[in-house]
């Protein structure tokens, strides 16, 4: 009985992988940065012929390591070893450091919807004082985390599901919000073929790692894939497009939804306008959403203020967990300095946190040099979308690395193709994908923005590469050999 009830059903998996991966910002983004309702040709493309193979290889390795628990560096260090696990190891971690850096800002955007709902207010304050503000937050939560203390965890997790709650919500109120309110004053779009086939020109290449950021992280899900009831060779792929089709029709139907209330000529206007809706776009939504139903702003806050938690408790998670799964794995703790090893009293790496400290910190401070609030948040969003994607090379590699030479050694209830060949063009096809998007996505018209988008991935790599040396030699200073 026990056994059965562990079991989970192909739909609860399905909807498990939907709300872990979905949320509302994924709509915001695609819409204000790739014109509107033109998004919604780049979304299908995307989850064909990236989505559904990036879902399905990560059930296979899943299934292959079930009894690994160190999710992509485990399968990294099965396929290719612990040296080069530990790069893969290094480069999750790595990821997270502008991605801690964006998260202070972001709640503070938050706050500052709630307190002045309005973006006015937030964006015209110098940038000066808007990155020190966040740099004092940043510096509060990695004391938070320095003292061993999560409170928020839970609350990143019911805050996260709240968001999921109200971007579903969102959708369903909006293409109501005509019926109830006819004379709201709409946007008639224009749903021609011409209209909605995008330029291909520089801005649409380069803005695409935005949406390979989105549909990244299902690899959470891996470790479900052997406790699915029925056969795995079945009930997971069945899972898995269940859940890209929930995905792209709340990808469709968001832009949609979206499309009705933006008139593409306010937002992309200028560059200037289209950075602040890019930053406050979300807001603006739910506030207007909140004016279709006559409720004033009351919708926009409660969004404002589930955002505003789920900010400062992802900023406190992503301080702490990734570098735990570093510093305590027993293959990547061995290649980095022994000083970051050290703990403190409350069992905080201490001197790894003084390193998220000083990278994410300095990515914040060099923030003050962008003219305006909103060129921060929509500079950082970008940042993301160049540096976060970098960790899923190391899936396909893992995958490629699967079907090459350890297809045997390692049984498994599910596989994605039985070709070990197109096996390893899919793992080649999806590793290029994001390779190529990534470093695309590095290009910006603004100088400063570009040399921030090479710089900070250029730092992490090379420190990813000294600090294997620097433990090398500290071994060799102390007598001591890595098993």
């Amino acid at each position: 009985m026990d056994n059965s009830q562990k079991k989970i059903k192909w739909y609860m998996l399905a909807f498990m992988c939907f709300s872990t991966l979905w949320g509302f910002g994924n709509v915001v983004n695609g819409f204000m940065y790739f014109n509107g309702i033109q998004v919604m040709f780049s979304w299908i493309w995307m989850f064909l012929l990236f989505f559904v193979p990036y879902a399905l290889m990560v059930g296979e390795l899943g299934s292959a390591f079930k009894d690994l628990g160190g999710g992509v560096t485990s399968w990294v260090q099965e396929t290719a070893g612990s040296k080069v696990g530990y790069y893969a190891g290094w480069t999750y971690w790595a990821c997270h450091v502008s991605y801690i850096a964006s998260k202070g800002s972001g709640g503070l955007k938050a706050l500052s919807w709630m307190v002045f709902q309005n973006s006015e207010t937030y964006d015209t304050f110098p940038t000066l004082y808007v990155q020190l503000a966040t740099l004092v937050v940043f510096l509060f939560f990695c004391w938070v985390a320095s003292r061993g203390l999560n409170p928020l965890k839970k609350l990143a997790t019911l805050a996260g599901s709240s968001m999921f709650v109200m971007s579903i919500l969102y959708i369903l109120m909006m293409f109501a919000a005509p019926i109830i309110n006819p004379n709201g004053g709409f946007v008639n779009m224009d749903f021609s073929w011409d209209n909605l086939i995008p330029t291909f020109d520089v801005s649409y290449f380069t803005n695409l790692s935005i949406l390979v950021f989105a549909v990244g992280g299902i690899e959470k899900i891996s470790p479900y894939v052997n406790k699915m009831d029925g056969n795995p060779a079945r009930e997971f792929p069945k899972s898995m497009i269940f859940a890209a089709v929930m995905v792209i029709v709340c990808a469709i139907f968001g832009t949609i939804a979206m499309g009705m209330m933006f008139d593409p000529e306010v937002v992309f206007a200028s560059a200037e306008t289209q950075e602040s809706y890019i930053a406050n776009g979300a807001y603006i939504a739910f506030q207007k959403l909140g004016e279709y139903y006559g409720v004033g702003n009351v919708l926009m806050i409660i969004y404002a203020l589930c955002n505003a938690i789920g900010q400062f408790s992802t900023l406190v998670v992503s301080i702490d967990a990734p570098l735990r799964m570093l510093l305590e794995d027993p293959i990547t703790s061995q290649s980095v300095p022994k000083q970051l090893l050290k703990k403190n009293k409350y069992g905080a790496f201490i001197n790894g946190i003084w390193m998220v400290v000083i990278l994410s910190g300095a990515i914040i401070l060099a923030q003050t040099f962008v003219p305006g609030a909103a060129s921060v948040l929509a500079q950082l969003n970008k940042l993301n979308s160049v540096t976060m994607p970098l960790r899923y090379l190391w899936v396909f590699f893992a995958y490629f690395m699967l079907r090459k030479v350890a297809d045997e050694k390692f049984p498994r209830e599910y596989k994605f193709v039985k070709s070990r060949g197109i096996g390893k063009f899919f793992g080649i096809w999806c590793f290029l994908i994001v390779l190529v998007f990534s470093v695309l996505g590095m290009y910006s018209p603004d100088p400063f923005t570009m040399f921030l988008n090479i710089i900070t991935p250029v730092v992490m790599v090379l420190l990813g590469l000294i600090f294997p040396i620097i433990r090398k030699r500290q071994d060799e200073r102390d007598g001591t050999t890595n098993v």
